[in-house]
């Protein structure tokens, strides 16, 4: 009998899960334009050593976690200056926390003459809910990231939210 009941709860879970990936997408769907190309998680951690990855979220979420090797670029103090050595025909990659403050930069980024821009669907929230490390301003691993708000936090599914 338990065997039983932990393989329904296992099938409800496994459903639930599914469900929230599904409403996720359908808010992406819903806020992202695709005016910049963009490059799913799964395709990005297969490629991640080859691009360079700019945070385009505000400092203090930078400083809970990011992506290991990620670039601090925020959003409302962005500069094209910050990245001047970064070659113009170099794989960049930009993530917020869903991925509409890193597709604004990225349309920066195109229109300032950069060619290989893309943006990750989903970006860190998706990142950590599929299981993928972040890391502090160590480059330590940690389970913290930070969901932006209430309203957005309900999207992290997993590690520790900070607000």
């Amino acid at each position: 009998m338990k065997k039983i009941i932990f393989i329904v709860l296992s099938i409800f879970q496994t459903l639930a899960v599914s469900a929230q990936s599904k409403s996720f997408d359908l808010l992406l769907r819903s806020m992202i334009k695709k005016t910049v190309p963009i490059i799913k998680v799964q395709e990005l951690k297969s490629q991640k050593e080859k691009v360079v990855l700019l945070d385009a979220r505000e400092r203090k979420e930078f400083e809970v976690s990011h992506l290991r090797d990620a670039r601090y670029v925020g959003f409302n103090d962005f500069s094209i200056e910050s990245i001047k050595d970064i070659p113009k025909n170099s794989p960049i990659v930009v993530y917020c926390s869903i991925g509409v403050r890193s597709e604004k930069i990225g349309e920066k980024l195109l229109a300032a003459g950069y060619t290989n821009v893309r943006n990750c669907y989903g970006s860190i929230f998706e990142w950590v809910n599929q299981g993928n490390e972040v890391v502090d301003m160590e480059e330590k691993p940690t389970q913290k990231v930070h969901a932006y708000n209430q309203k957005w936090g309900v999207w992290v599914k997993k590690g520790e939210k900070v607000y």
